[in-house]
């Protein structure tokens, strides 16, 4: 390893995985640009998006805002533990996301 490798951990980054439960009268193009704009938010910040997996529509366990089917997308990335709370705001004041879970991989 040379010297000037810089380490996640020096760089203050964690790794994280977000799970998003989206409406499920939201258009393609829509999800797609829902995606693409979590993933521009945590790589202007710094961070890398290591995987999205999209999981299609799938029946809710019970019903949220009247919808008892959501668009499941997951997630992968590493980002400063400073800006998953901006993050979390933003989805949460997003009118298609029904859910969301941010969880920090040890």
């Amino acid at each position: 390893m040379s010297d000037n490798t810089v380490t996640q951990e020096e760089l203050g980054l964690r790794d994280y995985e977000l799970t998003v439960v989206i409406t499920p009268e939201t258009s393609e193009e829509k999800l797609e640009a829902l995606i693409e704009s979590i993933s521009r938010y945590v790589t202007s910040r710094g961070g890398t998006v290591s995987d999205v997996q999209r999981w299609g529509k799938r029946k809710l366990a019970y019903p949220i805002k009247h919808f008892i089917e959501g668009y499941y997308v997951l997630l992968q990335f590493n980002m400063k533990p400073s800006d998953g709370r901006q993050l979390e705001n933003n989805l949460r004041i997003s009118e298609e996301v029904l859910r969301h879970l941010l969880i920090s991989i040890e």
